[in-house]
């Protein structure tokens, strides 16, 4: 089951991507900052690798990761704002936010203030949340999204870089890969698996 989904989301990102160009990044990064499960450290590489084949460009493949983010990040943002911490427990379940990740988020928040926006927009999970406990404690909108699209075009285009690079040394490394397929897959398997199962698993603790 968690296979399938692992394969059915890796499909789906790289289908879009190659259907929608700019307008699929830029949709698939809005879907991830509202807190929907699609991992911007697949969505931003596979584009980049497309760089080399001159499909994309870097700096407009960071642009419309980052237009992505500040869309998705309103969402969740005005969720927390208007509907507060209780909204969130009660209907965060069905996008796999844990009362955890909310609790996580909420103790960067505190620490780092206004700027955690920022500065959370660089971080694997803490990224994917922290729009919430910014719209529960007020950030002022203007801010929010500044910060946001800051933190958000200097992620998108350093994973886009990673996937160019990526792209560009392909053949070199395509042989060093093929000796290690399985294993990465695997992993890849593996670690994307864990992420969902752990969310499930917080969310059904809390039914």
């Amino acid at each position: 089951m968690f296979t399938d989904l692992v394969f059915t989301i890796t499909n789906f990102i790289t289908q879009t991507i190659s259907s929608l160009g700019y307008f699929g990044v830029a949709l698939l990064m809005a879907i991830e900052s509202a807190a929907i499960p699609l991992p911007s450290e697949i969505i931003m590489p596979f584009a980049g690798f497309l760089v080399e084949s001159g499909r994309f460009t870097l700096f407009g493949l960071a642009l419309a990761g980052a237009t992505g983010s500040v869309i998705g990040s309103i969402v969740t943002y005005a969720l927390g704002y208007y509907g507060g911490r209780p909204l969130i427990i009660k209907y965060g379940r069905y996008v796999l936010i844990s009362e955890h990740d909310l609790r996580l988020t909420e103790r960067f928040f505190q620490r780092f203030g206004k700027l955690s926006t920022f500065i959370g927009r660089l971080l694997p999970v803490v990224r994917t949340f922290i729009s919430i406990p910014a719209g529960i404690g007020k950030v002022p909108f203007g801010s929010f999204v500044v910060y946001t699209f800051v933190g958000s075009i200097i992620w998108s285009y350093l994973l886009a870089w990673l996937g160019m690079k990526l792209g560009e040394n392909w053949q070199q490394l395509e042989n060093y890969f093929r000796r290690f397929d399985a294993v990465i897959v695997i992993v890849i398997v593996i670690v994307i698996i864990w992420w969902i199962k752990r969310h499930i698993t917080s969310i059904d603790r809390k039914s």
